[in-house]
């Protein structure tokens, strides 16, 4: 006898045939076409290597065989509509809201595409999305899910590194058209540098690099990283940005490739005593194994 795995429309057809007697009832009752199911049941007759039914001209007669099978199909069959209703009763526990926080660069960049493919995933799940560079406090509720740069400190808060956002140094190419490229980096002193207001990240990289500079370098800073990315595909000069952020535009391209930026962390963090609701459960799930081949 054949080893191959029942397909289970064979089995469905098989049931049908065997319960009305005949291709034509068996046909009506899954809306389906007699060949349809001739095909089916000599397939699965092909599949055992015996005849399971008789045809004759009141209809299809099992042999004893067919009788042997149905019990197995049954048993399939019963199966398959246990895990249906499970499958509609989990649907059911995974609806709800899900507060979801982020930074304004994730939440404009990486998260919109996410969110449509899980809407198809979990379509029941509501998602309110705060998107904001102030870390949310997971402990007063502020959100269930938090997409951070940093470890929270908290004990009972839940945190698992999910990659790494890679930096680089970019211009548009209207830019580089007009003022050229930067060979090196202390070639940055003769170039338009954007640069960030009260955040001194910048400044502490140029040191790095043996360059100590005040803000008075930067003639324009900004603090708000996705008004920060328009003013570099503008045109206006120089940046540092992030990597999945930079490929949305092909016109803006990569500089300095030695000149090596640390990269940020990205944790996914959310509250020990939540992780255990489905909804939520089932969004940090769904986050941890997509934000990596996101960030790759």
């Amino acid at each position: 006898m054949n080893t191959k795995v029942f397909d289970w429309d064979l089995v469905r057809s098989f049931l049908a045939a065997l319960e009305h007697g005949s291709l034509l009832g068996a046909a009506k009752a899954l809306k389906s076409s007699q060949p349809t199911l001739g095909r089916h049941i000599a397939e699965l007759e092909a599949q055992l290597g015996v005849p399971l039914f008789e045809r004759t001209g009141r209809g299809l007669r099992p042999t004893a065989m067919a009788l042997t099978v149905a019990e197995s199909a049954r048993q399939m069959e019963q199966a398959a509509l246990n895990l249906s209703q499970g499958l509609a009763k989990a649907q059911v526990n995974l609806a709800g809201s899900v507060r979801l926080t982020a930074s304004t660069t994730v939440a404009t960049y990486l998260l919109p595409g996410l969110l449509a493919k899980m809407r198809v995933v979990f379509p029941a799940i509501q998602v309110e999305v705060v998107s904001s560079n102030a870390v949310s406090n997971l402990l007063r509720r502020e959100a269930d899910i938090a997409i951070r740069m940093v470890p929270p400190q908290q004990s009972s808060v839940i945190a698992r590194r999910v990659g790494n956002v890679a930096l680089g140094t970019f211009a548009h190419q209207s830019y580089v058209n007009r003022y050229g490229a930067p060979k090196e980096a202390l070639d940055l002193r003769q170039h338009t540098v954007i640069g960030h207001d009260q955040d001194e990240n910048i400044i502490r990289g140029f040191r790095h690099f043996g360059l100590d500079l005040t803000a008075d370098f930067f003639p324009v800073r900004c603090d708000d990283f996705v008004a920060y990315w328009q003013m570099v595909r503008a045109g206006i000069g120089i940046g540092f940005v992030a990597d999945y952020v930079a490929r949305t535009d092909p016109e803006v391209i990569a500089l300095l490739p030695q000149l090596r930026i640390p990269s940020l962390p990205v944790w996914l963090a959310v509250h020990r005593e939540i992780r255990s609701t489905p909804r939520i459960r089932a969004v940090y799930d769904f986050l941890a194994a997509e934000l990596p081949l996101l960030l790759a």
